[in-house]
C-alpha cells in the first residue's frame, strides 16, 4: 500500500514556473515507479512524466519535454515536477501516481496508486 499526497499547485501567469511535490509513504516505496498525469476539463487524462525509483531514468510527454523536469528525493520519499515556461494549455488537475515494479510507463492503468490531485491554472 502506497499513499500519495500532492501539493504545490496554484495560479501562475504564462511563462512562469511551479514546482509540484508528491509525498509518498507506505510499504515497498522504493520499488515503485513514480509518474505525473494531468486532466483538463473536457479532456482525457494525459501522461506527463515518469521517473524510475531505482535509478535516474525519466520519460516525458512530447507536450512538456524541455519545459518540465521530474525528479525524486528518496530520503524524503518525495517526487517533484518542476514546471517551467508554463502555457495556458498546461492548465489541469495534476495527479501523482505510483506503479509497482521498475518499468517506466505512460499508461495510466499501469499505476496502482493515485494522489488526490492538485490544480494548476496558467493565465494568459
Amino acid at each position: 500500500q502506497v499513499q500519495l499526497v500532492e501539493s504545490g499547485g496554484g495560479l501562475v501567469q504564462a511563462g512562469g514556473s511551479l514546482r509540484l511535490s508528491c509525498a509518498a509513504s507506505g510499504r515497498t516505496f522504493s520499488s515503485h515507479v513514480m509518474g505525473w498525469f494531468r486532466q483538463a476539463p473536457g479532456k482525457e487524462r494525459e501522461f506527463v512524466a515518469v521517473i524510475s525509483w531505482s535509478g535516474e531514468s525519466t520519460y516525458y510527454a512530447d507536450s512538456v519535454k524541455g519545459r518540465f523536469t521530474i525528479s525524486r528525493d528518496n530520503a524524503k520519499n518525495t517526487v517533484y515536477l518542476q514546471m517551467n515556461s508554463l502555457k495556458p494549455e498546461d492548465t489541469a488537475v495534476y495527479y501523482c501516481a505510483a506503479a509497482r515494479g521498475r518499468v517506466l510507463s505512460a499508461s495510466a492503468p499501469v499505476y496502482d496508486y493515485w494522489g488526490q490531485g492538485t490544480q494548476v491554472t496558467v493565465s494568459s
